[in-house]
């Protein structure tokens, strides 16, 4: 028999996460549509979700589900037709090849570990995800931590790694001031699908074509998985070394097939983006008759609220809205904040209902 005290640093540990309000929980919700889920028998609202257009229950994509598992990683016996069908797509798209990956997770992992040798030096932006952070460390690259937004801060490096959509303040970056005699890689993760010609995200909207790209399928496109889009020397390296590539099972068939066709919708979705945009606006403008001051200027809408947020998230839960609260380390302490993500798929009611429970909440 285990003895219990063998496991009290791990218990001293949750009990000081606890105290300090950082214990985090699951939920169980039973979805209703794009915008709904149950929860213990009650309707709710989602704020918070990154079903950006609304694909994720569309009829088109729960029809295209079908297939099995892959049973193994692509490298072995588990590669399909579906699975080169939207490298295909994404190619051609791009016009460069594409690799598909399990998650963004696996493809920052890939992207970073492949590229980079240990001695070669990486600028990061300071507000990277957690996935780009891993990526460069089991790189064992030099990781030079720049400003958010500061491009000045340059140093002479192999490679510089930025965001197209930053998931917690919602902003941009001018990608044109990050370009150099260096490569540039950009994680398109939160912008693909929603911004951009046919979706391309950030890069293409602005016009800049990093070395580089990462973007995903289980937000905008409704599915998931994920992909590595650069030359096609980087596409044979990932074959061959890319270890979260070679080492993973592949995406199950049915995910490949429902993937495929929320690419294609995205491709062809300007109506989906411009009511998705129409959406964030009004819950912007929403926001601001409230006195309160929204980052970013697109569909993810952060509100700093500090030690508000979470007392603030939890009254609009129990009025029916899902709107997580973001705390720390997830985002520096004083800067505890609500991310409300729109939807293509809310309805004008859905934001005025949040509005509105918002002042209430506010008020009281």
């Amino acid at each position: 028999m285990i003895k219990g005290r063998e496991y009290a640093s791990l218990k001293a540990r949750l009990d000081e996460l606890t105290a300090q309000g950082l214990r985090r929980t699951l939920r169980i919700l039973e979805p209703i549509d794009a915008t709904h889920a149950s929860f213990e028998g009650r309707r709710m609202t989602l704020f918070c979700s990154n079903d950006y257009l609304g694909l994720a229950h569309a009829p088109e994509l729960t029809r295209a589900a079908r297939g099995g598992g892959a049973g193994s990683a692509r490298l072995i016996s588990g590669n399909r037709a579906s699975h080169s069908a939207i490298e295909d797509r994404l190619s051609a798209l791009y016009g460069r090849p594409a690799t598909l990956l399990s998650s963004g997770y696996h493809a920052n992992l890939a992207l970073f570990t492949t590229l980079l040798k240990r001695g070669m030096s990486v600028a990061s932006d300071a507000l990277n995800h957690a996935s780009i952070i891993d990526g460069i460390r089991l790189a064992h690259a030099t990781r030079h931590i720049v400003p958010h937004g500061e491009p000045e801060h340059l140093t002479d490096v192999d490679l510089v790694a930025v965001e197209g959509l930053y998931s917690m303040d919602g902003d941009t970056l001018n990608l044109a001031d990050y370009t150099g005699s260096h490569w540039l890689a950009v994680d398109e993760a939160h912008a693909f699908g929603c911004l951009g010609p046919k979706g391309k995200g950030v890069a293409a909207a602005q016009g800049v074509q990093p070395d580089f790209l990462v973007g995903t399928l289980g937000k905008a496109i409704g599915a998931y998985g994920a992909f590595i889009v650069g030359p096609p020397e980087l596409r044979e390296l990932l074959l061959s070394q890319g270890r979260s590539f070679i080492f993973t099972t592949g995406l199950p068939e049915t995910v490949t097939r429902v993937a495929l066709t929320g690419i294609e919708r995205a491709i062809d979705g300007d109506d989906l983006r411009k009511t998705l945009a129409q959406n964030a606006e009004k819950l912007r403008a929403g926001l601001k008759a409230l006195g309160l001051c929204a980052l970013g200027e697109h569909h993810i809408i952060p509100v700093i609220l500090g030690e508000r947020a979470m007392p603030i998230a939890e009254a609009l839960f129990d009025a029916g809205f899902l709107t997580t609260g973001i705390r720390p380390p997830t985002v520096a302490k004083g800067t505890e904040r609500i991310r409300f993500t729109a939807s293509a798929a809310h309805s004008d009611e859905d934001i005025e209902r949040l509005l509105h429970s918002l002042e209430t909440i506010l008020n009281r």
